[in-house]
């Protein structure tokens, strides 16, 4: 999984100049549902609400949630009760409940458009003033009200903060270099307002890995300066054995990441077990927003646990029957195994497709610290000759039995900017024309074992490092030595630690790495393309460029090509940009270099997740997609609407 990059924002002087494109109007955008007469609440809670601990579920809903229409959505209406069961790795794993839960204030919607979620409605003007509406009567999952001051708090007591936040306002607030005037309407309504237009403000605000603009104040006052008693923050520092308020506001007001089970939360389930466990119990949010078209308050299951242990026995694990949803360390070699347990346990395992824009691709370092390297990975005949020389088929058929797609790194076919042609330029399995190519950049000499010479004498064969961390990496590469040996290139794969691997990448020690493609080929145009330029440093084709872009230049190399100068400002037109029409044109120029210039050699996409899931588990969809960005992994697909079909529901 993959997070969002976070960038600085002064760059224009370094390498673009400033053209703000001419401003329109974006369409209003809202969300108008009737409230059901009646509302349905979980008997979970029945008690609470007898013994007067706890408000009627139609007085803990806002004056008008959010209806979800599972009729409209080839769904089934259902019940409320039982367990979603999760296995996972790692304790830092507790912000897939995030993930899932998928609560922003904008979601993308099954068509990849933007719609209000937490929000009531919104509304965008010029492509640069942004009016957000909240619901009201809408609460916190510890039932205090989410109002505007939310917002406030949030904008001026930590983005503003210079303890809180020493860099500032986050990227996506800023637009032609400026913060945006931020003015609170009403208890209800917030306007952020731009000089320029900043078509990246909605996208971030729905990202699996979203930017929060708001926190919930009510709670989080208690640990900062402004407005707590300095004796009881003393107090509070001590008692949680951290620096300062600072640290410790930080450590209580983790929304992504949720391990405080004390912070308020809009999600779906809200956590309760502190840290250090091995178990985490999320119970339902009795605040949560969103009701069914019979007034059922969702989410419909009341808990979900998640057991924490050894990330390599889960697949394991799960064949047991020990897991009602998983695909997180699930890999598509286990799909074999998990249909055939299958068949003795009660869960079904269905393949939802891969999101990346290619599940496998090779990436030139162009910031090879060897200047032979260098040059060579700069040459475009030598990127061309190495995507040509790959046997994709083979690799398909071999490794994924056929069911992926044979394909550049580019948008998948399900994407409004899928370009067919782009998918192949290059991918032809040509190693004739892989020969010629080679042939003309000068590495005609060969040594007695048919390795090309390069220009130095030295052999034409090289490391090309991976993270180790699933086995069908080394699998390909074993197919693709083959492939390179035919044309006179001799490579040897290398798995290191991730973490050293990405410092060899950035120091220019790899000469050619193995790295996943686009993180979201299921692209529209009013999605940041800061996949297709050089934006930051863990892009392991042009990273010390992207580094220079990161750093507003104090780090890092500028950009030495034509081809990789125009991306990035393409992607700063776009950054400017006030409609949808020119944002496309800007992708699909973005696209089309990409594919020509082969950047990074793309072999396969569209491949397959394993989804497990209990047979008695309702409205999980059975074919989807599988990612990160768009969508939250399963988020998009909204677990809250998940039931359990059975009278002896797991408690």
């Amino acid at each position: 999984m993959t997070a969002r990059s976070r960038r600085p924002t002064r760059r224009t002087a370094l390498l673009l100049g400033t053209a703000a494109l001419a401003g329109a109007s974006l369409p209003r955008k809202a969300s108008a549902q009737a409230r059901p007469a009646a509302t349905i609440d979980s008997p979970l809670l029945a008690d609470k609400v007898s013994a007067g601990a706890l408000p009627p579920v139609g007085d803990r809903l806002p004056a008008s949630p959010r209806i979800i229409d599972l009729a409209k959505l080839d769904g089934v209406p259902g019940r409320h009760g039982g367990n979603i069961r999760l296995l996972m790795g790692d304790q830092r794993d507790i912000r897939m409940m995030t993930l899932y839960g998928y609560t922003r204030l904008v979601v993308y919607d099954h068509r990849l458009e933007i719609v209000p979620d937490v929000l009531e409605s919104f509304e965008v003007e010029e492509g640069r003033i942004f009016t957000l509406r909240l619901r009201r009567g809408h609460r916190w999952s510890d039932g205090s009200p989410f109002t505007t001051e939310d917002f406030r708090y949030w904008w001026e007591d930590i983005a503003n903060n210079k303890r809180l936040s020493p860099g500032g306002p986050p990227s996506d607030l800023i637009a032609g270099d400026n913060k945006p005037f931020f003015e609170v309407l009403s208890e209800t309504e917030v306007r952020y307002t731009w000089e320029v237009p900043n078509p990246v403000f909605l996208p971030s605000l729905a990202g699996a890995q979203p930017t929060y603009i708001f926190m919930p104040s009510r709670y989080l006052k208690q640990f900062h300066e402004r407005h707590a008693l300095k004796h009881e923050l003393e107090k509070l520092v001590k008692q949680h054995r951290v620096r300062d308020w600072g640290a410790l506001h930080e450590r209580q007001s983790r929304m992504y990441r949720p391990e405080n089970p004390d912070l308020p939360t809009l999600d779906p389930w809200r956590n309760t077990t502190p840290l250090p466990a091995e178990q985490f119990v999320f119970e339902r949010n009795a605040y949560f927003h969103r009701i069914d078209e019979n007034g059922r308050q969702l989410p419909y299951a009341d808990r979900v646990t998640m057991n924490i242990g050894t990330s390599s026995l889960i697949p394991a694990k799960t064949a047991a029957g020990e897991a009602d949803l998983q695909a997180r360390y699930l890999r598509f070699d286990n799909y074999t195994f998990l249909r055939e347990a299958s068949k003795r346990m009660n869960f079904d395992v269905r393949l939802w497709k891969r999101a990346e824009g290619a599940y496998f691709a090779l990436m030139p370092n162009l910031n090879a610290i060897d200047p032979v390297w260098r040059d060579l990975n700069r040459d475009v005949r030598y990127r061309r000759a190495i995507s040509v020389a790959i046997n994709r088929a083979d690799v398909n058929k071999i490794i994924f039995f056929g069911l992926a797609r044979e394909s550049g790194n580019t948008a998948l076919p399900e994407s409004p900017l899928y370009d067919e042609r782009l998918s192949q330029l290059w991918a032809q399995h040509d190693p004739a024309l892989a020969n010629k190519l080679l042939d003309e950049i000068g590495l005609t000499k060969r040594d007695p074992d048919g390795v090309r010479m390069l220009t130095d004498g030295r052999r034409l064969e090289f490391t090309i490092e991976t993270a180790g961390e699933n086995t069908e990496e080394t699998d390909i590469l074993d197919l693709l030595k083959q492939d390179f040996f035919n044309v006179g290139i001799k490579i040897y794969p290398r798995s290191t630690q991730r973490d050293v691997f990405r410092r060899r990448i950035l120091a220019g020690q790899t000469v050619m790495s193995a790295w996943a493609g686009m993180d979201n080929a299921l692209v529209t145009a009013d999605m940041e393309p800061d996949a297709l330029a050089p934006t930051n440093a863990a892009q392991f084709q042009w990273p010390r460029w992207g580094q220079f872009f990161e750093s507003n230049g104090r780090e890092g190399e500028r950009p030495a090509l034509h081809e990789a100068i125009r991306l990035v400002r393409l992607y700063e037109e776009w950054r400017l940009s006030a409609t949808r029409d020119q944002r496309r044109k800007i992708w699909e120029e973005m696209l089309t270099i990409n594919a020509e210039e082969v950047f990074t050699i793309g072999v396969i996409n569209s491949t397959l997740q394993p989804i497990v899931a209990s047979r008695d588990l309702r409205n999980l969809p059975e074919r989807a997609f599988y990612s990160f960005e768009p969508g939250a992994f399963i988020g998009r697909y909204m677990p809250d609407t998940f039931w359990f079909d059975r009278d002896d529901k797991k408690a």
